[in-house]
């Protein structure tokens, strides 16, 4: 049974809710530099972009990726592996920064509790001895600031890091359960 092709008017599907990409071909979706089949091939810079930015404002639930294409590019069998590899790119970004933001909250935790046992140990040297050699005054003059460096470190890889790589994640998360269809025009 062949599929019936229904075109659209252009301006009328971008009206509609989701995000809405015309692309000439669906090598528009890839990157020109790899000759891979679409089931492996990287996608391209300009693509991401262009969807992190149309995604920017949209609400996550029930988001439609459309890419609109002319009737003659259309090749409905490549679809389904395009949407899978979209769907795995979606999905492999999103755990990879997932995983990078863990890791960032493991790291500034760590130093947050080395600062503390730097400060710690300090604290328990000036009470104990209170400064009573040269080597244990140049040891607490090491231990303070390394002290106070660990634990404020810790704070700003906890508070502002995460903050660099939350867009990306956010348009991620969104793009994970999206919705792809093609439409011609």
């Amino acid at each position: 049974m062949k599929s019936k092709t229904v075109i659209y008017d252009q301006k009328e599907l971008l009206k509609k809710s989701g995000i809405s990409l015309v692309i000439g071909n669906y090598d528009d979706i890839f990157s020109d530099f790899d000759p891979r089949p679409y089931t492996h091939r990287s996608l391209s810079d300009d693509f991401l972009a262009e969807a992190k930015r149309a995604s920017y404002e949209k609400p996550m639930d029930d988001l439609e990726l459309k890419f609109l294409l002319p009737a003659t590019e259309r090749k409905v069998p490549l679809e389904k592996i395009i949407r899978t590899r979209l769907h795995e790119h979606f999905i492999h970004h999103y755990n990879r920064l997932m995983k990078e933001k863990y890791k960032l909250f493991r790291k500034g935790f760590m130093f947050i509790i080395a600062g503390m046992i730097f400060m710690f140990i300090t604290s328990y040297l000036l009470f104990r001895f209170h400064e009573s050699s040269f080597w244990l005054s140049f040891l607490i003059i090491i231990l303070e600031p390394a002290g106070w460096f660990s634990f404020w470190e810790g704070l700003n890889i906890l508070l502002f890091e995460p903050k660099n790589i939350e867009s990306e994640l956010n348009f991620y998360k969104k793009m994970t359960p999206i919705k792809i269809s093609f439409w011609t025009y």
